[in-house]
């Protein structure tokens, strides 16, 4: 486990813990009634994080997903996601914005994953963040445009959640880098000032609340250090997010069931050959794991 300093007190995210909110479905239901949410991803180059991410959303069990992607990856959305709905951007190699309007369709929202730091984005992210007036997950790209247009951190919806690895930490608190240990004084202090839950990232992730708490991840493997994890993981917390678990449950459960994709997938071809899409695949035997649906 992490090297806590002996002034932080922590709680361990275990089975118990999910399996006690993790809901069942109901037998009379639609895809209604499990919510509508956008993922703001990819870019030329980039699609497989938008692949990824809007694949890991699907498997959490949300109800619908629109993925708005640039022109040129859309081809690539629809025939790898063919249950995702595409928004195309007016742009053909990076995200450059959306219609306000348009933010009404969705019940929850992530951006970042490849999406990368084009001047135009940079511009849409920020009206991103100032139009949505809901919790949204903010990764990647998107947490690395906030480290330098810092302005950005005083307009996230309250008990939004962002999911910076330790490097992209370091750049949101000015460091050139922190030790482990300092990144969890300063992500509590973070996640009380500016009112949102942070998820830093990495072997045992810890996610810290607005109100002060502090969660350690007890799942997970090495072989889950692989490109593509991340936005994995950002799937999974939008999918649940937009099911209606409050952003707190959101997170942990997201945190560990991911972890648990990634146990039970390194668990069959072992942590060195593990990549992305193995966790992707095993995201309903996590679920099935943990609820013993």
């Amino acid at each position: 486990m992490v090297n806590m300093q002996p002034s932080v007190n922590y709680k361990l995210i275990e089975k118990s813990l999910i399996a006690s909110f993790v809901r069942k479905r109901e037998r009379p239901s639609h895809k209604g009634d499990y919510g509508h949410g956008l993922l703001v991803a990819g870019s030329f180059g980039m699609a497989g994080a938008a692949v990824l991410a809007a694949k890991a959303a699907l498997r959490a069990g949300l109800g619908l997903l629109t993925v708005h992607v640039p022109q040129k990856i859309y081809n690539i959305i629809q025939i790898s996601v063919p249950e995702a709905i595409c928004s195309i951007d007016s742009l053909e190699t990076v995200f450059s914005g959306l219609n306000s309007d348009e933010l009404n369709r969705y019940k929850r929202v992530a951006v970042g994953p490849g999406i990368g730091k084009a001047p135009e984005t940079v511009v849409a992210l920020a009206k991103l963040i100032r139009d949505c007036d809901t919790p949204m997950i903010l990764d990647a790209d998107a947490l690395n445009i906030i480290s330098v247009n810092k302005e950005l951190l005083s307009s996230i919806p309250e008990n939004s959640i962002l999911t910076p690895h330790l490097k992209e930490f370091s750049k949101i608190v000015g460091k050139q880098s922190v030790s482990r240990k300092e990144a969890i004084k300063l992500q509590i202090e973070l996640s009380i000032n500016k009112k949102v839950i942070i998820v830093l990232k990495g072997a045992d992730s810890s996610i810290s609340t607005p109100d002060g708490e502090l969660w350690v991840n007890s799942a997970g493997n090495p072989g889950m250090a692989t490109a593509g994890s991340g936005d994995v993981l950002t799937g999974v917390i939008l999918g649940l997010l937009t099911q209606g678990y409050d952003a707190k449950q959101a997170a942990l459960a997201g945190v560990y069931l991911h972890s648990v994709a990634g146990d039970i997938a390194a668990s069959n071809i072992g942590e060195t050959s593990l990549i992305a899409s193995d966790i992707v695949d095993y995201i309903g035997e996590a679920f099935l794991k943990v609820t013993k649906q």
